[in-house]
């Protein structure tokens, strides 16, 4: 059963709240007046678009979320959504596929906004030869086969460091977009385990958290890095991320070279 969604005065209100900004704080920030703040909040003013959009830009409300906001106060949304693969997207996809085939042999991998991936290089093809089947059936969530026991999880060496850094990463995806399916994935990736500690003293003079993983061949450490669009208007571009993992050491980039010569 579909559930209706929230009058626009309780999203805004939804969003002043989870920003941790007051009535005044927003009217200040966005140049209105509080009483006439309140009374979009309460339903008893219709404000325009465009002051939806400047209320918007104020709680640095995502795309998708902005669609909703204008939807319910009765404005056709602003930003499309397209897959893709859609043809449209075919110039936004060959500059993913470009990025991801040039940091090979280093592992790079494209995430929506519930850490589905999109799209993958060849490196990354042969880490998921450690996970088991199941877990590689469309659609492919990333967070799920680092976590999840039949996973990479026996393979990580710092297991519950890594853990807890991806689950903080979750945390603030939480914080900043309020979205249900975020936090559904959550529930289902802390409810597997694994290690309550923070920090296992394995991070190089705590610069970054590293992931380090044992292999067949022997063991990798790396540290990543997340590219996103820079100007997106799109909903899937501006929810697209692309994870690129380095070598930590020379001793790790011989070996990821060695595994792509094999």
């Amino acid at each position: 059963m579909m559930m209706k969604p929230a009058a626009l005065g309780e999203q805004l209100r939804e969003w002043r709240v989870r920003r941790r900004m007051s009535q005044m704080d927003l009217a200040l920030d966005s140049e209105i007046s509080t009483r006439h703040l309140s009374f979009i909040e309460t339903g008893r003013s219709k404000p325009s678009a465009a002051m939806l959009q400047r209320l918007a830009d104020c709680l640095e409300v995502p795309h998708r979320a902005r669609n909703a906001l204008l939807l319910a106060g009765g404005y056709a949304p602003d930003y499309q959504e397209r897959p893709l693969d859609s043809p449209e997207m075919a110039g936004m996809r060959a500059i993913v596929e470009h990025v991801l085939k040039g940091h090979e042999p280093y592992p790079a991998l494209a995430v929506d906004r519930h850490w589905n991936m999109m799209a993958a290089n060849a490196a990354v093809a042969l880490l998921m030869q450690l996970v088991a089947p199941e877990l590689l059936e469309p659609p492919v969530n990333v967070l799920r086969v680092a976590m999840h026991p039949n996973g990479l999880a026996p393979n990580i060496v710092n297991h519950g460091e890594w853990r807890a850094h991806l689950l903080e990463r979750l945390d603030h995806q939480i914080d900043a977009s309020a979205d249900a399916g975020l936090i559904a994935l959550r529930e289902e990736l802390a409810g597997y385990g694994g290690g309550t500690h923070a920090h296992d003293g394995s991070a190089a003079n705590g610069i970054a958290v590293p992931l380090i993983l044992d292999t067949p061949m022997g063991q990798i450490r790396f540290v990543s890095t997340v590219t996103i669009f820079g100007t997106p208007v799109d909903i899937t571009l501006s929810e697209l991320a692309i994870e690129a993992f380095f070598p930590a050491d020379a001793e790790s980039a011989a070996l990821l070279q060695a595994m792509a010569a094999a």
